[in-house]
């Protein structure tokens, strides 16, 4: 194995977590290229791993391995993207469900900085870190061998190629294309505003919600391309589902599902705010209403605004939630923790006048695994309560 550069850390290495931040890591004597490959030492001069180096992100390393036989080349790739395709396909058995699904959730995979979804024929990369976007052929290559006829689409998000100084070019958006997910069919279009195309996490908190909607009142609050709704409509036989978001794209792909599925729904642009004001001064109620908000915040310093309007956004829906409904209240802000959604909850039904009864806290569905050392890839809270 070549010689790689050396990277010291301030500190004595006590955590497996796999992000080392740049003030726990000692300048180097000579620079040292973005992306590179190095190899880490506490400041004992202990090894204790290799991987991604970006002096100018504030994560500076992303540790990829512990084994200091173990190269990051090609056959790494091969062999950390194999693994992953194999619980998907081999403990999940998810190609008996869908043809859509995650195959690699950076750090739960074991591969930081790397997210792949899988879309029919197309496979959409998102790089967040340099040094993968370093060996994107590499992973392409490591896909090919698993998806020898697919198409590929790759992007970085401008926050994160400024975060980690490295330019991605995108090539051109495939055409939209048509997945299946429990029997159900979702048009798709990687590239567009939710650039991988289509929210695979809620899979299975989608074919729950289905188990209450039969001959029920539902609404389905940020419901952006439907999935919710047309589960509601199509798998549950609710009476009348009505959808409600502020995109109007969104809503166009909502309606296109719609169709697809045979599923009658009422979609709705309009923020939520005033919309669920006038729904509770005009006595409107739901047996079931999923809130589901975009991510509220990327920045530690704006928690705080983002639990405020978490308990803004949930006071509202509780009050439109008739007495024995069932609602399902979500936060995908990886950095909100589950214990402090979870209060603001408890605040919010407080507030609204309601009681809540929590029956089920979820995540994720399992093709976006999380490993125990690193909280953050569980970044989805998915909480069910009977709301009295």
């Amino acid at each position: 194995m070549d010689s790689l550069p050396q990277i010291r850390l301030k500190i004595e290495r006590r955590s497996a977590h796999p992000w080392i931040y740049q003030k726990m890591v000692e300048k180097p004597s000579r620079k040292v290229p973005n992306g590179s490959v190095v190899d880490v030492v506490d400041r004992t001069g202990t090894w204790i791993g290799r991987g991604f180096w970006n002096g100018h992100s504030r994560i500076s390393l992303r540790i990829l391995t512990t084994d200091p036989n173990q190269a990051i080349d090609a056959d790494f790739f091969r062999q950390r993207i194999t693994q992953a395709i194999a619980l998907r396909r081999q403990v999940l058995h998810l190609d008996a469900v869908t043809d859509a699904y995650r195959l690699v959730h950076s750090e739960g995979d074991h591969l930081s900085g790397l997210v792949v979804d899988r879309f029919g024929p197309v496979l959409v990369l998102e790089y967040f870190a340099a040094g993968m976007f370093r060996f994107r052929e590499e992973i392409l290559n490591a896909l090919r061998e698993q998806f020898p006829v697919s198409h590929f689409y790759w992007f970085a998000e401008e926050h994160v190629q400024k975060q980690e100084s490295f330019d991605c070019h995108e090539p051109q958006p495939p055409e939209p294309i048509v997945i299946t997910e429990h029997g159900l069919r979702f048009r798709v279009a990687p590239g567009a505003k939710h650039k991988t195309g289509f929210f695979l996490d809620q899979r299975d908190n989608r074919r729950r919600l289905a188990e209450f909607c039969e001959g029920r009142r539902v609404l389905d609050l940020c419901c952006n391309t439907g999935g919710f709704a047309i589960y509601a409509k199509a798998l549950g036989k609710a009476e009348e589902v009505i959808g409600l978001d502020l995109d109007e794209e969104a809503l166009e792909l909502a309606r296109s599902n719609a169709h697809l599925n045979q599923a009658r729904i009422r979609f709705v642009q309009s923020d939520l705010f005033p919309w669920l004001r006038d729904a509770i001064a005009n006595g409107q109620r739901f047996d079931v209403v999923v809130l589901d908000p975009s991510k509220q915040t990327r920045s530690r310093e704006e928690i705080g605004q983002a639990l405020k309007r978490y308990l803004d956004m949930n006071r509202l829906a509780l009050q439109v939630v008739a007495p024995g409904g069932v609602f399902l209240t979500c936060s995908c802000t990886g950095l909100v923790r589950e214990e402090d959604f979870l209060d603001v909850i408890r605040r919010a039904a407080w507030q609204a006048g309601r009681v809540v009864q929590v029956f089920h806290v979820s995540g994720a569905a399992g093709d976006h695994p999380w490993l125990l050392h690193v909280p953050e890839s569980r970044y989805l809270k998915a909480v069910w309560c009977r709301v009295a």
